[in-house]
C-alpha cells in the first residue's frame, strides 16, 4: 500500500445527499438505494485526491440499523449503489468505515456506548493502524460539529463542508473546537490542496 496519508471523508452531506422524510418529518441518511444522489463535483474530488497520493477513506455514523430504522442489508445495498455511482464517474473509495451503534438503539447488541462514534476517534484510529495512514497528514472533511471533534482527537487536519451557519458556529464555540478549512463543497477541497501543491486548478478540469 503506497500512499501513506488519507482523505477521511463523512458519507452523507459531503458524498451523497441527505434525504428530507417528511412522513418522519426529519433530514436522515439514504434508507434505499434508489434514494442515492451524489453531490455535484464528489467524484472529481476524490479522483483528484488520488492523484495528490491520498487514500480515500469513508468514516461514518450509521445509527439507523440501531435504531431499526434499516437492516444491514439495506445498508449494504445503500452502499453498493453509492460506490456504482462513484465508478460511473470514474471515481473509488480506498475503504468504508462505518459505526452501526447508537447509546439509544432498539437492536440490543448494537445499542450503548461505544469507542467508534464520532465524535470519539476510534474508527479513525482503526483505519490509520489497519491501512497504514499517517495521520497528522491527512484531513477529514465532514459537515458536523462531531466530525471536527472526531478529526481533531485523532490528530488530522479538519475540513467543515457547509456554510457556516450562527448556530453551527455557536456549537463550534460551545465544544471548544475550529476547523483548518471551511469549504461549501468537496470539490473545494480539492482546488485547496492543489492549490498547496502548486498545481493550477485546470488540471481539476481536466479531470472531469
Amino acid at each position: 500500500m503506497s500512499r501513506s496519508r488519507a482523505a477521511f471523508l463523512d458519507r452523507d452531506g459531503v458524498i451523497n445527499e441527505l434525504m428530507y422524510f417528511e412522513e418522519a418529518g426529519i433530514i436522515d441518511s439514504p434508507f434505499h438505494e434508489d434514494h442515492v444522489r451524489l453531490l455535484p463535483g464528489v467524484c472529481e474530488a476524490i479522483r483528484t485526491f488520488h492523484d495528490l497520493d491520498y487514500q480515500v477513506v469513508v468514516i461514518s455514523n450509521q445509527p439507523g440499523v440501531a435504531k431499526g430504522r434499516l437492516s444491514r442489508g439495506a445498508l449494504d445495498r445503500v452502499t453498493d449503489r453509492i460506490e456504482d455511482s462513484l465508478r460511473q464517474g470514474g471515481a473509488a473509495l480506498d475503504a468504508i468505515y462505518y459505526c452501526l451503534h447508537h447509546p439509544e438503539g432498539s437492536v440490543p447488541e448494537l445499542s450503548g456506548d461505544c469507542a467508534c462514534r464520532k465524535p470519539k476517534p476510534g474508527l479513525l484510529l482503526q483505519a490509520a493502524e489497519e491501512r497504514g495512514i499517517n495521520l497528522a497528514e491527512s484531513f477529514f472533511v465532514g459537515d458536523s460539529v462531531t466530525d471536527v471533534q472526531a478529526g481533531l482527537a485523532a490528530g488530522c487536519r479538519t475540513v467543515l463542508l457547509g456554510r457556516v451557519r450562527c448556530d453551527l458556529c455557536h456549537h463550534l464555540a460551545e465544544h471548544g473546537v475550529q476547523p483548518d478549512l471551511t469549504v461549501r463543497s468537496l470539490r473545494e477541497v480539492a482546488q485547496h490542496l492543489l492549490e498547496q501543491e502548486g498545481i493550477p486548478d485546470a488540471a481539476l478540469h481536466r479531470h472531469g
